[in-house]
């Protein structure tokens, strides 16, 4: 698996390496998602796991590093350049080990490219 900037976090974004962001609101271009309830960096491949609360029946997402716009250290939020659907739509999230598992990660991988631009170009 190729690592590319899907799943780093853009250099314009206000993210500090080592910053926690776990309980951090998590914000779509249209809308509020949830919160963070971890951040992981797998192989390098970070990503947010997302509790995305009652619009998903409590349901987590993932959703990689690339697609976060900024971080807002002061007021604790995340936003993204994708909406609330997109996220609803990403390949489903269920266990944790699938965040070590390569075909799902490809998976949530090139379901995102298709969304951000950034996402394309390989690091």
């Amino acid at each position: 698996m190729t690592i590319d900037r899907i799943w780093s976090y853009p250099a314009d974004s206000g993210h500090a390496e080592g910053q926690d962001l776990t309980g951090y609101g998590v914000i779509g271009t249209d809308g509020t998602l949830g919160h963070v309830e971890r951040e992981d960096g797998h192989h390098g491949m970070w990503h947010l796991v997302v509790d995305t609360g009652v619009w998903l029946f409590g349901r987590s997402a993932v959703v990689p590093a690339g697609v976060v716009t900024s971080v807002d250290g002061s007021g604790r939020r995340i936003s993204l350049s994708c909406t609330v659907d997109e996220v609803k739509e990403a390949p489903r999230f269920r266990t944790d080990s699938e965040t070590m598992d390569p075909a799902y990660l490809t998976a949530v991988a090139d379901y995102y490219r298709r969304l951000t631009p950034r996402g394309t170009t390989t690091a």
